[in-house]
């Protein structure tokens, strides 16, 4: 593995971590959304990562991670009894996304930091690219 190669490993990263970061900022925003019906309520998403070893074809030493896909969490929805809201259903009840706003923060804090962690990767590796041809003089 080359040092460019790094630079495709850890920019892939921030690609990933950079639609975590969306996905978890949309849950939160939608966190206390309310629906009168369990089938338009807002349920809350995660990516899910994979490795990609063939994303380059061109440099097939090259690895990295992509989004496979954004998946809705099966968890329950919350109902909540309120007769007088203006979107209960007849029964009385306001529907709640399954959006744990405790969960989604400790998700944003750990996609923040693999960020960052990425960031310093290509940092370092660009001083050690710097170092390399410094040799040469």
């Amino acid at each position: 593995m080359s040092l460019l190669s790094a630079f495709d490993v850890s920019g892939t990263a921030l690609s990933a971590q950079s639609v975590r970061l969306n996905v978890t900022a949309s849950n939160l925003a939608n966190a206390e959304t309310v629906s009168s019906n369990r089938e338009t309520t807002y349920r809350a998403r995660h990516p899910v990562f994979a490795t990609a070893l063939d994303m380059f074809r061109d440099k097939p030493e090259s690895a990295g991670v992509r989004v496979k896909a954004i998946v809705e969490s099966p968890a329950e929805l919350r109902m909540r009894y309120e007769p007088e809201h203006p979107l209960s259903n007849e029964d009385g009840y306001i529907f709640l996304p399954n959006v744990n706003p405790i969960e989604e923060m400790a998700n944003m804090i750990s996609a923040s930091r693999s960020y960052e962690y990425n960031v310093e990767a290509m940092n370092t590796t660009k001083q050690l690219m710097l170092a390399t041809l410094r040799l040469g003089q």
